[in-house]
């Protein structure tokens, strides 16, 4: 009985995704596609180029009306229920989109600013109080702030765009292709505070990325978009033995081998960067 009262307690997972199809100009992009995200974890997304993985991330946060199936965050259906009551749900995402999507005009102090002016009812101090507490948290440095994007090299780009996703303090956050275009160290750091992040936030992560390292250092379980659907499910060590051609090809391809040897390595770096960050 106690079991039966747990189970209908239990939260719902903050990503799930039931039976979608998706087209795009009469062309069929995703075709029952299901997926969920469990609370707490890295899951990285990956897939051939064109797969729909881009796609699939503005289902998840509303931006695309799916053709036939079920987007639920958090347990709200993004697409069945009145929009006046999901703006609760939408303020507990964020989102890094690969362009990092900042504001051009604007510092990186405004622009991780904008969404707490626009979604709450602070006083001006306290939101560049908290804005300048994201800052911190992306890893920038307090002068970075008063920068603009143009101002910027490219990591520093990707992590005001973590900052300003991160303004409303989510629980959940989205990321798209975060370490591309970035430098081998770059794109380390990069990861590493994804990992750091996540762990320290208690964050659920979605990334969808090309990125090998990324998938098996700090993924801890990774959905492959492939034949329109999620076609396998796993740690990245895992898929390397899959059924599935594409995946197994994928995982188990010269990157895929060095990345797969160096990830016991990286996984030890990053063990010992949240060691010294919680002491």
């Amino acid at each position: 009985m106690a079991a039966e009262i747990d189970e209908d307690y239990r939260e719902p997972p903050p990503v799930q995704v039931s039976g979608l199809v998706t087209r795009i100009d009469g062309r069929l992009i995703h075709d029952d596609l299901n997926l969920t995200v469990r609370a707490g974890e890295i899951l990285g997304l990956v897939g051939a180029s064109g797969a729909g993985k881009s796609v699939l991330l503005r289902a998840l946060i509303g931006l695309d009306r799916p053709h036939a199936g079920q987007v639920r965050i958090f347990g709200r259906d993004l697409f069945g229920e009145p929009e006046a009551e999901l703006r609760d749900v939408r303020r507990r995402w964020g989102v890094l989109f690969q362009s990092n999507a900042l504001w051009s005009n604007l510092t990186v102090r405004e622009n991780v600013a904008a969404p707490l002016f626009e979604h709450t009812k602070l006083r001006r101090a306290q939101v560049y109080e908290l804005a300048a507490l994201k800052i911190a948290l992306s890893g920038l440095s307090p002068a970075a702030a008063n920068l603009k994007p143009g101002e910027l090299s490219g990591g520093m780009q990707k992590r005001a765009g973590v900052a300003r996703a991160l303004a409303l303090d989510p629980e959940l956050l989205l990321m798209d292709e975060p370490t591309a275009g970035l430098d081998p160290l770059m794109a380390w750091q990069i990861d590493s505070l994804i990992f750091d992040l996540a762990r320290a936030l208690q964050l659920t992560v979605v990334i969808i990325t090309h990125d090998l390292d990324t998938l098996f250092t700090i993924c801890d379980r990774v959905a492959v978009l492939a034949d329109r659907h999620i076609a396998a499910e796993g740690t990245a060590e895992a898929l390397r033995s899959s059924p599935h051609q594409w995946t197994r090809s994928y995982f188990n391809g010269p990157r895929g081998r060095a990345a797969a040897k160096a990830a016991d390595r990286g996984k030890a770096a990053l063990g010992a960067s949240a060691r010294e960050t919680r002491a």
